[in-house]
């Protein structure tokens, strides 16, 4: 009888801790920012890093553990804060000039994408859905700021919880 050989393929670790550590403390450290407490500095560098490359890194570690959800929204949002960073980067450096304008309907346009993932998180727990329910609030009240309908206040306190 032949002995049939098989290779066992490597588990990949639970990104779910470094994903989430990187958008939840980025955002508020962001929204610390929005409060008029620190410049823009920190989250400028931790955007493109923290927010940015360790959830882009948590999403592909999901995608190879089979979670389509989890890579998407990584990815996702890791895409999100390091367009974001490199936008205040780029104005920073006299690149480009932000227009409030713009920067309401990003936020606008992420909200809804953000709800379409708050439908997605009900079939997981209430934190994840509360996760995304809260984001999309967030979402919201800093469009409602860049639209000039409210100040900042509401978003850097709803971002902090």
């Amino acid at each position: 009888m032949a002995q049939v050989l098989t290779r066992e393929e490597p588990q990949w670790a639970n990104p779910g801790a470094l994903g989430l550590a990187g958008f939840g403390l980025n955002t508020i450290l962001l929204q610390i920012h929005n409060l008029g407490w620190i410049d823009s500095t920190m989250p400028l560098v931790f955007g493109i890093f923290w927010g940015g490359i360790a959830q882009i890194i948590a999403g592909i570690i999901d995608g190879k553990r089979g979670d389509t959800f989890g890579l998407t929204a990584f990815t996702s949002y890791g895409a999100f804060w390091m367009g974001i960073a490199f936008a205040f980067l780029f104005q920073w450096m006299g690149l480009v000039t932000l227009d409030s304008n713009g920067l309401a309907w990003t936020f606008v346009m992420w909200g809804i994408f953000t709800a379409f993932m708050t439908i997605g998180a009900l079939k997981m727990t209430f934190v994840h859905f509360f996760v995304f329910a809260s984001l999309v609030v967030l979402f919201a009240l800093l469009a409602a700021n860049k639209f000039g309908a409210i100040s900042a206040l509401p978003a850097g306190i709803e971002g902090l919880f």
